[in-house]
């Protein structure tokens, strides 16, 4: 008798929780556009910290910070990241800020204070729920990724210079390109 009372309210217990979520999601709705509340945001950032497998956390990056890692990390983070990260990972792209979550700001310690592991993590497999893909092969040892993680170490102190650089390496769109040819063709006259 205890046993099936236990169960009457277990289900009871379930039934109303299940309840009050569709009721929230209905009401709600579940647009990017709104901020979400403080439990929302910290059950949400505690689901994507559980979900990095501790083995992950622990992983050594095996690139050192040298100046050509460095220089190759910066142009595969413009051609790949910088839409949503924009050049100086501060997210402050229109893509980044479209998303939901926003797409996060890497110079600050949210991001500086994860292991080298976490960050290799969340670039090879991506962040469910969220506009971050999963961009590697799965692979414990890819060295783009892993110079990705320098790269994003380095940010909080990326130069002006540097910046500038990255500039021809973003990506162009059809219509970026036919402005570009315009312009070319007004300051040199038309290519033959």
């Amino acid at each position: 008798m205890k046993l099936l009372r236990a169960l009457v309210l277990a289900v009871v217990i379930v039934g109303l929780l299940a309840g009050a979520g569709l009721f929230w999601a209905t009401s709600t709705g579940m647009s990017a556009r709104s901020k979400p509340g403080a439990m929302e945001t910290g059950m949400a950032l505690k689901v994507r910290d559980w979900s990095i497998p501790k083995s992950a956390r622990q992983m050594q990056n095996p690139e050192a910070p040298t100046r050509e890692n460095l220089t190759e990390a910066r142009k595969h983070f413009a051609d790949h990241c910088a839409n949503c990260h924009g050049n100086d990972g501060r997210g402050g792209t229109e893509m980044g800020r479209s998303m939901y979550p926003p797409a996060p700001d890497m110079t600050l310690a949210d991001t500086q204070n994860r292991s080298d592991g976490e960050l290799y993590y969340i670039i090879e497999n991506g962040v469910r729920f969220t506009g971050m893909p999963a961009w590697g092969a799965g692979g414990i040892n890819d060295q783009q990724t892993w110079r990705l993680v320098l790269y994003i170490r380095h940010l909080p102190q990326v130069s002006r210079q540097e910046l500038l650089e990255m500039e021809n390496y973003n990506p162009k769109s059809p219509m970026d390109m036919k402005e570009e040819e315009k312009e070319n063709e007004f300051l040199n006259g038309p290519l033959k």
